[in-house]
């Protein structure tokens, strides 16, 4: 080795000529050891050319002097914080959980969080539901599906089910739907307190629920179909005389009758005209009928006249005169 540069790194005719010897740091305070004269090329040194920066060797570098642990070789967070360099955040970690056999370790949701108690409970409720769904769909197969068997033995629980509020009715989908209105109208033979009978005017009861239902969000199954029902149960049962077929025709009378009179019980329009005090002895109902005209750009011809069908005269029961009938 030549001896300008043992152990100091700088030649020796360096040293006094106004240039400083280079400054050597103990191995382990951050200088690298190139810089120490353990690898630094003899030429390079005392010549205005500062050595090439090389990156520090782990085992030369203390910890916690601004350098990460990563680099130390350490693999570990240093201990002594408050140096400049945060340490590394780290997840805390909770004690183990158990994990199901063939389970992939992810939170269970749904109906297998419940206990086992709410979950034989949903198990309950959906087999109820879908038995009743399932009822229902058969029922009403059974009522729109054309005469069998089980329709023969087992209509009565079929219609029973269905009616009123399941009814299947198809004239909105008909080939010739309806293109009329009807509109149903009764009047009143009242005895008053002198004992003189006094016979009221039409009133439209159709037009009385029409008013009832529009801008109605929620109008009533009464108001929509008690009526309707009732005229239409009536043409069924009656011939064109107003002749009933079978007990069914004598049924469909009644039931007309009971909501014509409860109906003039409770309008202000008749109590008005008899003074509160008179006595429904009968009643006649009679139907309005009339074409829905055609739009202005169809062709078709049809005549707008009503045409009317008035049924006799019924005797009110005593039990029905006064609103008896609930």
């Amino acid at each position: 080795m030549p001896p300008e540069s043992a152990g100091q790194g700088v030649p020796s005719g360096s040293v006094g000529q106004g240039v400083p010897p280079a400054r050597s740091e103990p191995v382990g305070q951050g200088v690298p050891p190139e810089s120490a004269g353990l690898g630094t090329p003899p030429e390079s040194a005392g010549h205005g050319v500062p050595p090439a920066r090389s990156e520090p060797v782990g085992p030369f570098e203390p910890v916690g002097q601004g350098v990460p642990p990563e680099s130390a070789g350490l693999g570990t967070p240093p201990e002594s914080a408050g140096q400049g360099v945060p340490p590394a955040r780290s997840e805390s970690v909770g004690p183990p959980r158990a994990v199901e056999p063939g389970s992939s370790g992810e939170p269970r949701t749904g109906i297998s969080a419940l206990s086992p108690r709410y979950q034989i409970g949903v198990a309950l409720a959906l087999a109820v539901v879908a038995i009743g769904v399932c009822v229902h769909l058969g029922m009403t197969f059974l009522h729109v599906a054309p005469v069998n068997t089980v329709t023969g033995a087992h209509g009565e629980a079929v219609d029973d089910w269905i009616y009123p509020e399941f009814e299947q009715n198809w004239k909105l989908f008909a080939p010739n739907p309806l293109q009329q209105n009807i509109s149903i109208q009764v009047r009143a033979g009242i005895r008053g307190p002198d004992g003189m009978t006094l016979t009221t005017g039409w009133y439209d009861l159709s037009a009385e629920d029409g008013e009832a239902i529009d801008g109605n969000l929620l109008p009533s199954h009464t108001q929509q179909n008690e009526l309707r029902r009732a005229w239409d149960f009536f043409v069924a049962t009656h011939d064109g005389e107003n002749r009933p077929v079978g007990l069914r025709g004598s049924l469909s009378e009644a039931y007309l009758r009971r909501i014509a009179v409860l109906r003039l019980d409770r309008d202000a329009a008749v109590r008005t005209a008899t003074g509160g005090a008179g006595v429904i002895e009968r009643v006649q109902v009679r139907s309005r009928t009339s074409n829905v005209p055609p739009p202005e750009w169809s062709r078709e011809k049809v005549s707008t006249t009503p045409s009317y069908r008035e049924l006799p005269w019924w005797k009110v029961p005593q039990d029905e005169a006064q609103g008896g009938v609930r």
